[in-house]
């Protein structure tokens, strides 16, 4: 509110300051013009290429599940034989495996690199879901380009 000096009265002006809205105003509109192509882009994620690794194959007891460019899971369930399996029954399969073990019960994974996160997500929880305590992810040798 303010109070006019110059005149003849003493009359109050009913006049709201504006201003500091404006600024609030246009700084939000900044923050969400930066923010917003963020996270219409979606979240980019990829696995992380290790650098002077020594090839391994997977020792006796060790379960490993990949997923192959098409989103078939394949299960090797510790005996060294990778078989394909059927991916409404992942869950089924990781229970019997690991509803048997008392301590040891990591799971080894690898997926393709151009597999859509969700197939991923959804191994994974599947997964949880049977009993594994520790997801470990296989990656591929960096190469130099």
């Amino acid at each position: 509110m303010g109070m006019s000096v110059g005149g003849g009265g003493s009359e109050v002006k009913n006049e709201p300051n504006v201003v500091p809205m404006i600024d609030i105003m246009l700084v939000l509109l900044i923050i969400f013009m930066i923010v917003t192509p963020v996270i219409t882009s979606g979240f980019q994620a990829r696995m992380p290429e290790g650098r002077n690794v020594q090839p391994s194959e997977p020792e006796d007891g060790e379960v490993v599940l990949g997923i192959d460019q098409d989103g078939q899971y394949y299960l090797d369930p510790g005996s060294g034989e990778i078989g394909q399996i059927p991916n409404d029954s992942l869950g089924s399969y990781l229970i019997r495996i690991f509803e048997s073990r008392q301590t040891d019960k990591v799971l080894f994974f690898k997926a393709d690199a151009g597999l859509p996160y969700e197939q991923v997500e959804e191994a994974l929880e599947l997964a949880r879901d049977a009993g594994v305590r520790l997801l470990a992810s296989i990656t591929e040798q960096k190469r130099d380009d």
